[in-house]
């Protein structure tokens, strides 16, 4: 039987079988490792860097690759350190500069001097944290459901995933994900990739604060949030309240029907409008 990294890569291509538009494929070298990044759209258009959630690689934008791709050159990342195709390398990142310093790399291999910037929840915090550190290289932020960046998580929400934590199983992440989406249909192959990936080892999460008031208030970027109206992570009306008070230039949306999640897949048609229109805004 095959053992999990070579089952994981078996299903990390079974997913990307299902994109419904063309991929190529990039690995970029750095100090921190290599990194995998998904690419595809017009290689003349406008470049979209997207920033997935904890532990649910690049392909799980599946739903949204059709639309953002039409006009953009879009560039979906895995993560050094997490499930994904990505490989550590000699220097392990372990704060979150060295996580922004990476990100930056990224940019740079990219040949990106400027681009728009999406992430989804912890792929939205580091999203935020780079428009913050770097607002010369982002064009437009939009950041779904972000966590760690407006609000706190619930503590009911924390306390169901910590045995995913502790003791990660592709059982126990499947459950995971039934109990927060309400158990809402999630691709099939997608979902067993997810499973296959919380069983593999992975480096030690780089968390950090959430941005100070001032330093939002300093915020020079454009950014759209969209929140998951039933977001079991945080009180989404909680975020959104403060991403209005407290960024400059914000459009935001709460959208009922989706939980933290099911973000991006589930309402993908909506999602992707809202996320495209923000984009296309003169």
């Amino acid at each position: 039987m095959p053992d999990g990294p070579t089952r994981f890569r078996t299903a990390y291509d079974a997913v990307l079988d299902g994109w419904p538009v063309p991929v190529e494929r990039q690995d970029l070298g750095s100090a921190h490792g290599t990194t995998r990044v998904l690419v595809c759209g017009p290689e003349d258009g406008e470049p979209l860097v997207l920033l997935n959630g904890g532990g649910t690689t690049a392909t799980v934008w599946f739903a949204n690759v059709a639309e953002l791709s039409r006009t953009r050159r879009v560039h979906a990342v895995d993560r050094i350190g997490e499930p994904g195709l990505s490989v550590a390398g000699e220097r392990p990142i372990r704060t979150a500069e060295e996580l922004l310093d990476w990100l930056d790399g990224v940019l740079d291999a990219l040949g990106l001097g400027r681009t728009d910037l999406c992430g989804h929840s912890y792929g939205g915090w580091i999203a935020l944290e780079y428009a913050l550190r770097a607002p010369e290289r982002v064009r437009r932020l939009v950041l779904l459901d972000p966590t760690n960046c407006f609000a706190g998580f619930r503590p009911g929400y924390l306390l169901r995933a910590l045995p995913m934590l502790l003791r990660p199983s592709a059982r126990r992440a499947r459950s995971f994900l039934a109990w927060e989406t309400g158990g809402a249909e999630l691709d099939r192959r997608w979902l067993e990739l997810y499973g296959l990936g919380a069983e593999l080892p992975r480096a030690r999460v780089v968390v950090g604060r959430r941005p100070s008031a001032e330093r939002l208030r300093a915020s020079t970027v454009p950014a759209l949030v969209l929140l998951a109206g039933g977001s079991r992570a945080h009180d989404s009306r909680r975020v959104e309240a403060a991403a209005r008070r407290l960024l400059p230039d914000v459009a935001t949306a709460v959208l009922g029907g989706l939980t933290h999640h099911g973000i991006p897949s589930i309402g993908a048609p909506e999602l992707n409008r809202r996320i495209a229109d923000f984009l296309d805004r003169p």
